[in-house]
C-alpha cells in the first residue's frame, strides 16, 4: 500500500498576479477550500497519510493551513461558523506533515528530488495541486485511489492520462504506448512538450504519479531537458524503458486550475455540485 505523498509546491504562480505576489498559488480557493486542501484529502482517501510538502519562501501560508490557530478557532468555539473548519481539522487529525524547500527552480524532476527526504525508500503518490481533480460521478473513487490499485497489482509507477486536443498538446509530457485495456497502457515513449508534430498521441500526462523510488536516482543520473529544466517526463522515460511505466485513462473530472479559466470552470462546478452552507 501507497502511504506517502509528494506536493510539489514551490512554484511562483505567475498566471494568477498580482494575487499570488506575496500568497501560495496552492491557497487560492476554489469557492471555500483552498486547491492544497482538495488535493490532501484525495490523498488521504487513498490511504496516504504521510504528507510531503516541497514549497519556496514565499509558502508559509500552506503549513500555516494544516496546524491549529489557537486565536481564530477560540473567537468562533460554540458558534455557528465553527462547523467551517470541520473539513481542515479532519485532514489535520488524519494526515502526518512534514516540509522542505525547494531553493531555486529547476523543474518538477528536481521539486521532486528535493523530497527525497521526506518520500525515503517507499513508492509514493505525487500531487500538483494546481490539477484540481474530482471524482465522477461525485460518490465513485477520487484519482489517486485508482492508481493506487493499480501500482499494487503492478509494482510499476503510474502516471495519470487523458486525451487533450492537438492545440494543446504542446503543453503537456505525452506518452505513447500499448493499449491494455481498461484505461490502462503499458508506456513505450514519453516527450515532454511536444510541438504538435510531434506528438506521439494525444494521451497526456496530468499531474497525478505513483512513483517508485528509484525514481531518486534516476533523477539524479538526467540532465536538462526542456526549457533547460530536469524534467520528470525525462526521468520516467528511463523506466519507461524498463517496462516499468504504466499509463492509466482515470476516471473523473479534471480542472487546470493553474490557468484563469480552468480556475474559473472549477470554482463554477463546485459550488454548484458540491458547496453547502
Amino acid at each position: 500500500m501507497v502511504k506517502k505523498c509528494l506536493f510539489p509546491a514551490a512554484g511562483y504562480g505567475t498566471r494568477f498576479l498580482p494575487a499570488t505576489k506575496a500568497q501560495a498559488k496552492e491557497m487560492l480557493p476554489i469557492v471555500n477550500k483552498p486547491l492544497i486542501q482538495y488535493g490532501v484529502e484525495e490523498a488521504l482517501e487513498a490511504g496516504m497519510q504521510y504528507i510531503g510538502f516541497v514549497t519556496g519562501r514565499t509558502k508559509r501560508a500552506i503549513a500555516d493551513h494544516f496546524d491549529i490557530s489557537y486565536e481564530l478557532e477560540n473567537e468562533i468555539s460554540g458558534t455557528s461558523k465553527e462547523k467551517f473548519l470541520e473539513s481542515v481539522r479532519y485532514v489535520m487529525n488524519n494526515g502526518i506533515f512534514s516540509f522542505t524547500r525547494q531553493p531555486e527552480m529547476k523543474g518538477l524532476g528536481h521539486a521532486i528530488l528535493c523530497g527525497e527526504t521526506l518520500m525515503g525508500n517507499d513508492p509514493f503518490g505525487v500531487i500538483l495541486a494546481d490539477d484540481l481533480c474530482l471524482p465522477e460521478p461525485l460518490n465513485g473513487d477520487g484519482v489517486m485511489k485508482q492508481m493506487a490499485k493499480i501500482h499494487s497489482e503492478t509494482g510499476c509507477s503510474v502516471v495519470a492520462l487523458m486525451e487533450v486536443p492537438k492545440e494543446t498538446i504542446s503543453k503537456y509530457g505525452v506518452i505513447a504506448g500499448k493499449d491494455l485495456g481498461d484505461g490502462r497502457y503499458q508506456v513505450t515513449d514519453m516527450v515532454e512538450k511536444p510541438a504538435v508534430e510531434d506528438a506521439p498521441s494525444n494521451l497526456a500526462i496530468i499531474g497525478r504519479y505513483i512513483l517508485t523510488p528509484d525514481i531518486f536516482d534516476i533523477i539524479r543520473k538526467t540532465p536538462p531537458g526542456k526549457n533547460g529544466e530536469i524534467q520528470l517526463t525525462d526521468a520516467l522515460l528511463t523506466q519507461a524503458r524498463q517496462g516499468k511505466v504504466i499509463g492509466y485513462k482515470f476516471k473523473g473530472l479534471r480542472f487546470d486550475c493553474g490557468s484563469v479559466k480552468g480556475f474559473v470552470e472549477a470554482t463554477n462546478y463546485v459550488y454548484n455540485n458540491l458547496y453547502k452552507e
